[in-house]
């Protein structure tokens, strides 16, 4: 995605307001009408009735939920045809939505006994719950609930979980992932480099035996065997490695006066979509600025939000662990009773993780498995 110049004085037709977003005519329902997301040109349309007011919807656009708080590894034939590459009972990543530039796959992993290497892409795994030990070529990184582990494609690594419940959102992207430019914000906006945190070598096991590397390429695994530790390594330098930071540790852009757009909230990019964090944040308080997510139509991105813990106060019926999908040219925006609501409180308390895809995604028979049928209905 890139910024496009806006005009100054753009048209404007009947009723309008002059800040978008702000002191909204009296009765009327803003619509954001935009290119590229939210970087590129846009016209603000005020509507009498919210654009999601329908009585019933006939075709694929339909908006889709998921709650994949029950989902895990199984033989079920739907499950076993959405795992793409491994199918190891420690570690058998379950893909939900994906198209030739990124996949979002459910991951309930337990000790590793092996190793794992995509040849395919990066893996950006956010982690819901749990905890324990990341393993890599680079060294050892501890990690927990809320932290973003950012795994570059080709290196080699294993989870060494925790004994409490675990459950990661992976995003594999099929192009390299990197952080946004902050611009006039500066190097130390959102989050500061200091806090990442990158792995530690450590000793690794000398013990003679077979140690196994699966690699999966094209969605096949091909298993390499070794009589050595294949983390053998004990120096290295260079600006390419596994890196870690937690949501806490990321500070979101806010305004008093204005409500910015998901794009302000970027935390990571890659070709053909972007991986935004809402996290918890003051509320605009300007008399008249809106305080939920204005009504919007995705002319060039398809909209997955997973739901990790908070109260989602622009959304009814959702809750931790769930995942809702807006495909491009369908309208969504705040549920009916989220406007109102958003009066009575100082601030947010939510964390999610949005991906836009810039391609349309496609569902695959696992999230068939966990989708709320009647999501669609939940603005009437």
């Amino acid at each position: 995605m890139s910024k496009k110049e806006t005009p100054l004085f753009p048209l404007r037709k009947g009723q309008h307001t002059r800040q978008a977003h702000v002191d909204l005519p009296p009765g009327t329902f803003e619509e954001e009408h935009a290119r590229q997301g939210f970087y590129g040109r846009t016209t603000h349309l005020y509507r009498l009735h919210p654009v999601t007011d329908w009585t019933r919807i006939e075709g694929p656009l339909r908006p889709h939920s998921y709650d994949l708080n029950g989902l895990k590894p199984s033989a079920d034939e739907a499950i076993r045809a959405s795992m793409f590459g491994s199918t190891e009972a420690a570690f058998a990543p379950i893909c939900l939505l994906h198209n030739s530039d990124v996949a979002l796959h459910w991951v309930v992993p337990s000790a590793m006994d092996f190793f794992y290497r995509n040849a395919d892409g990066d893996d950006v795994y956010y982690i819901h719950a749990g905890a324990g030990k990341l393993e890599t070529t680079f060294g050892a990184l501890a990690y927990a609930t809320g932290d973003y582990l950012v795994i570059p494609r080709g290196t080699t690594y294993r989870f060494l979980p925790d004994a409490t419940e675990q459950r990661y959102l992976l995003i594999e992207s099929f192009s390299e992932v990197t952080i946004p430019d902050r611009n006039q914000l500066g190097p130390n906006a959102i989050f500061d480099p200091a806090m990442i945190d990158t792995p530690e070598l450590e000793p690794y096991d000398a013990t003679p035996k077979e140690w196994a590397v699966h690699i999966k390429r094209e969605n096949q695994i091909t298993k390499v065997f070794y009589p050595f530790h294949p983390l053998d390594v004990v120096g290295w330098k260079g600006d390419l490695t596994v890196w870690r930071i937690n949501v806490k540790d990321i500070r979101p852009v806010v305004s008093a006066r204005y409500h910015l757009p998901p794009s302000a909230h970027s935390t990571f990019l890659a070709t053909n979509f972007v991986i935004c964090s809402f996290l918890p944040r003051p509320f605009e308080e300007e008399e008249g600025a809106m305080r939920v997510p204005f009504y919007h139509s995705n002319i060039d991105y398809d909209e997955v939000l997973f739901y990790s813990a908070g109260h989602f106060f622009s959304r009814d019926g959702i809750g931790a662990g769930m995942v809702t999908w807006h495909p491009q040219g369908i309208h969504h925006g705040p549920h009916p009773k989220a406007i109102p609501l958003s009066r009575t409180k100082d601030r947010t308390d939510e964390v999610a993780v949005m991906v836009d895809a810039f391609r349309p995604l496609h569902a695959t028979p696992a999230a068939a498995l966990v989708e709320n049928v009647n999501y669609w209905a939940s603005w009437k």
